[in-house]
């Protein structure tokens, strides 16, 4: 089983990612580290994340194994993460990466931007999860003042919609809602309601509705 989940920046796809994932005993992949993976790698070599060349050369050597570096965490490489994201060369350097991490057994949940577009476009089920700009501004503030990083909810916003714009004007696998993916807006929802609210469209999807376990 496949399960693709796209959605603009902290809108809460990853987090639901992780326990949709553990739900079904699935592997779980947050294709976003992969792209901060490679600002880092980027800017530790010293150039700009908007040098295609450097920044292609960063995702042909990216050592997967350090996805679990707390660094990518860090809110200072969202916006050279977007930038070296928007880059079609960098793209399709992880492409072969993130398929073959789908097609791990006995299943895999992707989340990122273009998973159920390009990525995985024959997913058994896929998800769009958004909410409004303010209140995704709002969650990721919250994450990084207790971080302890002093950003204000103003520049977080505006981060947030230099981002959307990005994501969505690229040329290379915008952002986009999948045809067939199932919207799921967590504006006003808390983590455990989006997260049911995401089982029970999934369950729905593959039959599973109403049996045990």
């Amino acid at each position: 089983m496949i399960i693709a989940i796209d959605g603009p920046a902290a809108s809460g796809k990853g987090t639901l990612g992780k326990l949709i994932a553990a739900h079904y005993g699935l592997v779980h992949l947050d294709t976003g580290k992969l792209y901060r993976a490679v600002a880092r790698d980027t800017l530790a070599a010293g150039a700009s994340p908007s040098d295609a060349s450097a920044a292609l050369s960063a995702a042909k050597a990216l050592d997967v194994r350090t996805l679990d570096d707390p660094y990518l965490a860090d809110g200072k490489l969202g916006e050279a993460a977007s930038i070296v994201a928007s880059q079609a060369e960098v793209r399709d350097a992880l492409l072969a990466y993130q398929r073959g991490f789908a097609s791990r057994k006995p299943g895999a949940v992707l989340d990122g931007r273009d998973i159920g577009t390009v990525i995985c476009p024959d997913a058994d089920v896929k998800l769009f999860v958004t909410a409004t700009p303010k209140e995704r501004a709002r969650r990721r503030y919250r994450e990084l003042r207790e971080a302890g990083n002093g950003v204000s909810e103003a520049d977080v916003l505006a981060d947030i919609r230099r981002r959307d714009e990005r994501d969505k004007g690229r040329a290379a696998a915008p952002l986009r809602q999948a045809e067939d993916a199932h919207l799921l807006d967590t504006t006003n929802l808390d983590i455990d309601a989006a997260f049911k609210a995401a089982i029970d469209v999934i369950d729905a999807a593959m039959g599973l509705a109403g049996q045990a376990g």
